[in-house]
């Protein structure tokens, strides 16, 4: 590999770590693990909400 492509790698690598340890902390809830089973109207309201909590839990 050039230095170029063991750079990007890495970048690469460094933003994949934080993307996984989000998806970790989100399937921590339930409805964000299992399969869905409610309607699917109201998944997106239940995901954003999730989601809301998680930010506001990188602001504390």
């Amino acid at each position: 590999m050039t230095k170029e492509q063991k750079k990007y790698n890495s970048e690469l690598n460094r933003l994949r770590i934080v993307v996984e340890h989000v998806n970790r902390r989100l399937k921590i809830f339930k409805i964000l693990s299992d399969r869905y089973r409610n309607r699917h109207r109201r998944f997106g309201l239940r995901s954003n909400l999730i989601a809301g909590i998680y930010n506001h839990e990188l602001t504390l």
